[in-house]
């Protein structure tokens, strides 16, 4: 599986905004390994503003060494969730 670090370092010289035949491009050109071009190759066919959004877009974690029970654990903590103080009585 592509790593989020993968796909950024294949798409460093990248220019952005870029289509996804653009990012699918670069990455063949960087010599990105099979892995990262089908990820690439899955993308929808829309213009990214930059790497971080490619990589999203995607369904590459940024944070892959948070397993899916700690962020469902994370999102259920009421101290994390992100709501102005103003608006918690809402």
């Amino acid at each position: 599986m592509a790593s989020y670090t993968d796909v950024l370092e294949y798409l460093s010289a990248l220019d952005y905004p870029a289509g996804k035949d653009d990012v699918i491009r670069e990455a063949e050109r960087e010599g990105a390994p099979p892995e990262v071009l089908q990820a690439l190759r899955a993308l929808p066919p829309v213009d990214y503003a930059n790497g971080t959004e490619v990589a999203r877009s995607a369904g590459i974690d940024a944070a892959p060494e948070v397993g899916r029970s700690q962020r469902a654990a994370q999102s259920r903590d009421k101290r994390h969730h992100r709501v102005s103080q103003h608006l918690r009585g809402i």
